[in-house]
């Protein structure tokens, strides 16, 4: 079996942050993409809980995605993992991080390290007691990804 790396971000917000850098580190460590694509608040016609679909263009039958800039965006993620060559499941949920990622390893096992996006770091929305106590539980590495910032020369 494959080894795994999750990609935790928003879909709310801006998901592809981060994503290319993703990408190329799975290609380099050979491993396969799990991404939970969490949303913070509901996005009209989402449902609670939807599994989408892998980079080989296998999925459920019925995927219920109805909002049409959600589509694009989730079609984009997998094109882009589709040309590098790297298969990705990408999972749709409505959660928390911590949570989601706990509950996750709760039930399965796999993933080699944990990667949270730079929307869910940025602005301190998971603290670092969170952070500790996420990485106690899982006993995997956490990287948390920051958007380089743009600063003007002095």
């Amino acid at each position: 079996m494959k080894k795994k790396m999750l990609f935790v971000t928003y879909l709310d917000e801006h998901p592809e942050a981060g994503f290319s850098y993703v990408i190329e580190l799975a290609k380099v460590m050979n491993e396969d993409l799990m991404v939970f694509l969490l949303r913070e608040k509901r996005m009209p016609g989402d449902n609670d809980q939807v599994e989408l679909t892998d980079a080989s263009g296998n999925g459920p039958e019925g995927l219920e995605v109805s909002a049409p800039e959600t589509e694009k965006k989730l079609a984009g993620l997998v094109y882009k993992c589709k040309r590098s060559g790297v298969n990705v499941d990408l999972l749709s949920l409505d959660a928390d991080v911590v949570s989601a990622i706990e509950d996750y390893f709760r039930h399965r096992n796999g993933i080699d390290i944990v990667l949270l996006g730079p929307n869910i770091s940025e602005h301190s929305r998971i603290s670092q007691r969170t952070l500790k106590r996420l990485s106690d539980a899982v006993a995997r590495p956490i990287v948390t990804m920051a958007n380089q910032s743009t600063a003007s020369p002095l």
